[in-house]
């Protein structure tokens, strides 16, 4: 029986942009099912106990920073640590991962792209246009995406997949659930790794 990963995210999360690429090359090693399952990241925060960026304490902003920095070059990924377009709406990309899993087609190559539009290459992944773009780089049917990722279908699949994060007490973006085991952070990947060997 086939191993099956909940991926908890936010197409903004600068920590889930750093994990990704490794994250689908361990999912594919272990021959694993990803589940992808973008949140609202302010609801899950409100439950978690954990702090908006701009609320935080001076010392854990410029941490936040050091981190990013750091694994930036261990991932070996290019990494704007203040991009232009940071924070804004991921809704609309969320919605469009949605919509590609519920049709079958890669939700993974859309989000690695979404991912690096924000923190790699200073885009407006709020803006339509450049998701747009994106969906149209990939030989994708934008304009029929889009337009269901605006479904109220779509949405209740979304404000479900924030309830479930909060079920279950994810603690932020990224969160791997495997077998109802949490690894939150990228930095937990290696754990998920063991866990996926049988360790």
């Amino acid at each position: 029986m086939k191993q099956s990963i909940d991926y908890y995210f936010t197409s903004l999360s600068p920590f889930t942009y750093l994990g990704h690429t490794r994250f689908l090359e361990l999912a594919k090693q272990a021959q694993a099912e990803i589940s992808y399952k973008p949140f609202i990241i302010s609801q899950v925060f409100a439950n978690s106990g954990a702090v908006a960026l701009k609320d935080r304490p001076k010392p854990r902003q410029a941490y936040r920073l050091v981190e990013l920095e750091r694994w930036g070059r261990k991932r070996n990924l290019p990494l704007t640590l203040h991009p232009a377009y940071f924070p804004v709406d991921p809704s609309l990309a969320d919605r469009c991962i949605i919509t590609l899993q519920s049709t079958g087609q890669d939700a993974g190559a859309f989000l690695g792209r979404v991912l690096a539009a924000c923190w790699a290459e200073e885009q407006d992944i709020a803006d339509s246009n450049v998701i747009q773009g994106i969906l149209d780089s990939l030989g994708l049917d934008s304009a029929g995406l889009m337009k269901q990722a605006e479904s109220a279908e779509v949405q209740s699949v979304y404000e479900q997949n924030t309830q479930d994060a909060i079920d279950q007490g994810v603690l932020g973006a990224p969160s791997y659930l495997l077998d109802v085991e949490q690894f939150w952070g990228q930095d937990r990947l290696e754990l998920l790794e063991d866990k996926l060997k049988g360790l």
